[in-house]
């Protein structure tokens, strides 16, 4: 039981601890089973329920699942060498697999563009509370999950390979399976070191 100011938490707050206990389990150790439709969907129910600005609801999923994850990998594989004929064969492997550990892999789209009343990273920081959300829910119904990037992400040409628009961008791709093991804790920041106070002067 967590205390604060040496009084313990009331039962109710038990909540906190689920939130205290969220940690990314690396993709390399998510395997199966992944969450079936049903799952999924709750996890999502959660997902969206985020800070969103004049409810533009700037985001939206897509699956990649099944064969799909090594098909895409392949064509990392191919953007990767087009590129760079002699890139190192450890890249490409990376590239190969790297959406084919976890059963599940939902990329969080941010759907942003021209908007006269909200401002563009207002709405991109609603997608990435998503992904943060999709990793809280995931735990919560005991799976792993990881939250990851890297160069597709950002690659006009993966996106396009992705079929989003162009005023589209990846939040993140959220990685979601069961944990072969159970994820090492590490340091934290100390929230009081992180708070200061603002004072008319």
């Amino acid at each position: 039981m967590i205390a604060i100011a040496n009084k313990p938490l009331h039962p109710d707050d038990l909540a906190l601890e689920a939130l205290d206990a969220r940690r990314s389990v690396p993709s390399k150790q998510l395997g199966e089973p992944g969450p079936d439709e049903a799952a999924l969907l709750r996890m999502l129910h959660s997902a969206v329920r985020v800070p969103d600005h004049g409810k533009r609801v700037p985001f939206r999923f897509l699956r990649i699942a099944g064969s799909a994850r090594q098909a895409l990998g392949e064509q990392l594989v191919a953007i990767t060498r087009a590129r760079d004929p002699d890139a190192a064969e450890s890249a490409i492997e990376k590239d190969r697999n790297r959406f084919s550990h976890a059963p599940l892999v939902i990329a969080v789209v941010a759907v942003l563009g021209e908007d006269e009343k909200i401002p563009e990273n207002e709405r991109l920081l609603s997608a990435g509370c998503v992904c943060f959300a999709l990793l809280q829910a995931a735990q919560a119904l005991g799976y792993g999950a990881q939250w990851l990037t890297g160069w597709p992400a950002y690659d006009r040409q993966v996106l396009d390979l992705l079929g989003l628009a162009a005023h589209e961008h990846v939040a993140g791709f959220v990685h979601i399976g069961t944990a072969k093991l159970e994820a090492p804790e590490r340091d934290r920041p100390d929230p009081r070191a992180l708070l200061s106070d603002w004072s008319a002067t």
